[in-house]
Order: structure tokens, then sequence, then C-alpha cells
């Protein structure tokens, strides 16, 4: 079975220009690739396939022009222009947007280090030997497993820190399941988890923890918007404290994720480990709830995808099978006791009442009672 690991690694002054030179040019060669592509297509009327664009590159472009391309890894070059085939590949097939240039203050660029030689990304406890950049510091030890054979990797930078992505090959693990359990759980506003087996995952934008982080990033954000300000009236001031600004509102973006998904997988951990024969949740439209200028922003925060995207792996891995219901499934209009069901359920309504048999449950936990006993679902995993 593969598993992807994700940390954090601590480079010195050579390999941090090595690292950063090879980001640069990946997003040098990819935003090259989209825009020849580009002019390609309108010309010539076909799609220049990410093969005949390498070849192009190598034999004629870097000959002529920019020969610092071939400073870097050749491979890790080659995967920014597959990167770019597999966007316009999509968008082909209507499956996403039309591909955007990546933009250097957006940080969203990986590069790729195949393994070239069999001592490549040899892992140890403390450091792991990454292709062109030498051993590398861990800088949380002990994370990635020892023993655990790596195919490739990929560097990334983001908020001032670099982190290494591998993906590993490691044991399947046959966890004992209690086969006459299941859990059924419904994600909300209010409450980020409500099971039917009673437990309650609070919604941790409420907390003093969030809300502290939130109150410094709006303050620095003005400070930045001031700057700007100050630029436009009284002429240019220091580049580098604008710089400076920006770097700190966005280790403050990162911080907030990070706090976000560490408490989605701690959710799932604690959905996982109880072993489960089956875990139901609901086919959420968070497009078509995103549309609620009232209940955007709060839905946005929840990460209700990421939430279905580490169960759906965690499932997988504990041989539990997770269910998903229809998104026009009345599991807050039915009553779990009858069946009955209700024609219209405000939002503000948190207490259900049934009209037929006269019981009272907390909405949301009768969502989830419902979604346990569903008996229409499609299968996203299987034991």
């Amino acid at each position: 079975m593969k598993k992807a690991y994700k940390t954090e690694i601590i480079l010195n002054e050579k390999q941090c220009q090595k690292a950063h030179q090879t980001l640069g040019v990946c997003r040098y060669v990819y935003n090259l690739y989209l825009s020849t592509n580009k002019a390609y297509y309108e010309k010539e009327k076909k799609f220049l396939s990410g093969m005949d664009f390498s070849k192009w590159l190598n034999n004629e472009y870097t000959k002529e022009k920019d020969q610092w391309i071939k400073l870097v890894s050749s491979k890790a070059v080659k995967q920014a222009v597959m990167n770019g085939e597999k966007a316009f590949i999509r968008f082909f097939k209507g499956w996403s947007k039309f591909p955007k240039f990546k933009k250097k203050k957006n940080q969203d660029v990986k590069a790729y280090f195949p393994k070239n030689n069999p001592t490549d990304w040899t892992v140890e406890r403390h450091r792991i030997k990454i292709p062109t950049l030498g051993w590398v510091r861990l800088k949380e030890y002990g994370y990635i497993p020892d023993n655990a054979k790596v195919s490739s990797g990929t560097i990334s930078y983001k908020a001032g820190r670099f982190f290494v992505s591998v993906l590993c090959e490691v044991e399947f693990v046959n966890s004992q399941i209690n086969p006459h359990v299941g859990v059924g759980v419904d994600v909300g506003v209010k409450h980020f988890a409500v099971c039917s087996n009673h437990t309650v995952f609070k919604n941790i934008n409420y907390t003093t923890k969030i809300k502290k982080v939130e109150k410094s990033l709006k303050r620095q954000q003005r400070k930045l918007s001031r700057k700007y300000e100050y630029k436009k009236k009284r002429g240019e001031p220091c580049y580098k404290n604008i710089q400076k600004q920006i770097a700190m509102i966005q280790k403050l973006h990162v911080r907030l994720a990070n706090i976000r998904e560490e408490y989605v997988r701690y959710v799932v951990n604690a959905l996982v480990k109880a072993k489960p024969k089956y875990i139901t949740i609901e086919d959420l439209n968070v497009k078509g709830l995103m549309k609620n200028r009232h209940l955007a922003d709060s839905i946005r925060k929840q990460k209700f995808y990421r939430f279905k995207e580490w169960l759906t792996s965690k499932c997988n891995e504990y041989g539990i099978e997770l269910r998903m219901v229809s998104r026009f499934y009345p599991s807050s209009k039915a009553c779990s006791c009858c069946g009955y069901k209700k024609n219209k359920l405000s939002l503000s309504e948190r207490i259900f009442k049934c009209d037929s048999c006269g019981v009272e449950l907390d909405r949301d936990f009768n969502a989830s009672l419902n979604l346990k006993n569903a008996t229409e679902y499609t299968f996203i995993t299987r034991r």
C-alpha cells in the first residue's frame, strides 16, 4: 500500500539557494508551456503535447536563450511540463477550468525529484537524502518510517518554510472491525460533526485560539493596506518593509490553515479508531451552500472536502466501509423513530419535533441516526 508523508525540512544556505532555483525554473517552464500552447492552438488549431514541447525546449529554445533552465534537474523541468499537460487535458475533458499561470506570491509550485540512484531518498530518523540536494535535516524526527521504500518526492515552499512530500510503500494494516457497529456522521456549521453514537465534535472556529489569530491577521492586513496607500500618496516607500509584511500575513494564513486541518485529522482519527463496520456521510452540495452569503464564510472554514478526502483515505487503510447517501436524502426532515417526513423545516429549528410520534431530538443528532439507518447509498470504500 502506498502512503504519502509531508513534513518540514531544514536547509542550509547552499541547499536553500538550489531549492529556490529549482522552484523558480519549474514555475517559469510551466508558464512558458501554457503561453506557448495557447499561441500554438490559436494558430494551428492543435494541442501541443508535453513531449513535443520538451523536445522544442531542449533542442531549440535553450540553445538561443534562457540557458539557465539547464542548471537544474532536467527531470524536475520535465515533470513541470507534464503537470501543465495534465491541466490542459482536464480542461478539454471539462473537469476543470482553463489552466492559470503560476505566480511567485501564491507559492503553489512543487519541484519533483525522482529516484535516480539506489541511495536517493534514503530515510533516517533525523534526516533524508534528496537528489541534487543531498542529506537534509528533518524538523520532525521519526515521522517518516525508516524502513519505508520511497519511490519519489517533491519539495515545496510556503510562508518562508520548505516542505518535503514523499510517496512510500508501507505494509497494509489489518485491523479488527466490530461487525455490529455502524456510525452516521452529520456535518454542519454549528457543530463540525454530530455522530449517531452521541459523540459531538465542536466547531473549532468559535474557539479563542482561532479568533486570536484571525484578529491578528486582520490587523496585519490593515497595516499592509496602509503601506500601499502611503506608496500611492507620497511616492516609493521601502520595498523590503512591504515584503516583510506580506511574509507575516502568509505565515498567519498558514497557521490558520494548519490549525483547521489538524482538527479535521483529529476528527477523522477519532471516527476510524472506534473501528466501526461502516461510516455513513451525506453528499453535501458545498458549491450550492457557498452561494448563501450569510453562511459562505462559515462553510469555507469547515473544510468539508478535506474531511471527506481524509476519511476516505483512512477507511481504505483500516478496511472500513464508507457509505454516502444522496444530497436529496431527507436526513434532517425525517423522524428517526417512525420515519415521518416533515414538508418544511427551517434552519432556526434546532430541535426536531415529530408530528406523528411526538419524539423530540436534537436536529443534527436526528440526522445522524437517519444516516446510520439509511438503506439507499453508494460505496466510496468497501471492505
